[in-house]
């Protein structure tokens, strides 16, 4: 366990919904002439023949959205740890136009990671026919999607289509939540500290633990950097693989911690168009629940990518923090991992289970 920090964080990280709906400078617009950067460079790659794995920065120049692009990466790192952009031109183009364009996109931020048991790049967000192989979690239905992060450094959103019925996006800080705990409930941070395990979704691969069979801290500190790793359900989902209720002290202790998030969040419309990043250490996204939608066509879609950025933040234990929950199966390889057949080789492990960093 790393050393708890017992002041409160006080940098560009900790917000509250009611401050974010007055300081919008995490709010950006695509413009006539950003668009028209993108559909050119959707282009070239068409032209060149192009697989979405093969698309790198170099290969989708966008130098018209080169300052937008960099406000953003600076504000994931160092910002709010949220951007929400608006006008990405998802109408009359087709949803595989719209993978490479977007893939193009967020070549800007970082480097695209593999998220499903297909080891698929594009992950789609619903409940229809496009939704990729994805083990036992419950990414795309329509009830409420709790306050929580993903497992990469950055995790982006694009808007294809909405539900019908509108249901608001959620983000929240987790520094503002380590705040209020420290606050309401400071004895908790030592249990907070040592963390949980986490469940693998039944997409671990052969000779990985269905679980990750070592704690990962909910809050970590690294020289006075806060770190929030929190995902409910895939704890949840742990300790009944494991066949180990959750005691009713945990239990508490994570309501406090969904309460908070709740108080704080920031409340926002994503309609078809809008992307959102979000830093997956510092911020917690969800959104409200809809309706079911029987017809395939008006369904809601996302399409989601997972990134990881160079030098994007100090870590307390890399291994386990910033790997400990997204390293398994076909998880967590880049593209040049996949090019080059390192997903089909077991992963080199430490010896309490975490993977061996180089």
């Amino acid at each position: 366990m790393t050393d708890i920090r017992t002041e409160p964080v006080s940098d560009s990280s900790v917000w509250t919904g009611s401050t974010l709906r007055t300081d919008r400078s995490w709010e950006y617009g695509f413009d006539a002439a950003h668009v028209a950067a993108l559909e050119d460079a959707l282009a070239a790659v068409q032209k060149r023949g192009l697989t979405l794995p093969e698309i790198t920065r170099a290969q989708f120049p966008l130098p018209s959205l080169a300052t937008m692009l960099d406000d953003v990466s600076k504000g994931l790192r160092a910002g709010h740890g949220f951007a929400l952009l608006h006008g990405f031109p998802v109408e009359d183009h087709s949803v595989q136009d719209l993978e490479l364009m977007y893939w193009g996109l967020c070549s800007h931020i970082g480097t695209g990671i593999t998220q499903n048991s297909e080891a698929g790049f594009i992950h789609y967000v619903t409940d229809g026919k496009l939704r990729p192989q994805q083990g036992r979690r419950g990414v795309g239905f329509p009830k409420e999607s709790r306050l929580h992060v993903d497992l990469m450094d950055i995790v982006t959103l694009l808007c294809v289509r909405q539900a019908n019925d509108d249901p608001p996006s959620w983000v929240a800080s987790s520094t503002t939540i380590y705040n209020e705990v420290l606050r309401r409930q400071p004895d908790a941070m030592v249990r907070l500290y040592e963390g949980f395990e986490w469940d693998r979704m039944d997409e671990h691969g052969g000779g990985e633990t269905p679980t990750s069979g070592y704690k990962v801290p909910l809050f970590s500190n690294a020289d006075g950097a806060i770190s929030c790793r929190y995902n409910r359900s895939w704890i949840n989902n742990a300790n009944i693989r494991r066949n180990s209720p959750m005691s009713d002290e945990d239990s508490a202790l994570l309501d406090l911690i969904d309460d908070i998030a709740a108080e704080t969040r920031l409340e926002f419309p994503f309609h078809a168009g809008d992307i959102q990043f979000c830093n997956n250490y510092t911020t917690l996204h969800g959104r409200a629940a809809h309706s079911a939608e029987p017809d395939e066509d008006q369904k809601r879609v996302l399409q989601r990518i997972w990134l990881n950025a160079p030098d994007f933040r100090d870590f307390a234990d890399e291994a386990i923090i910033r790997h400990g929950i997204g390293a398994h199966g076909q998880i967590g390889w880049s593209a040049a991992d996949i090019q080059t057949g390192l997903n089909q080789q077991p992963r080199a492990r430490r010896a309490d289970g975490a993977v061996a960093l180089s």
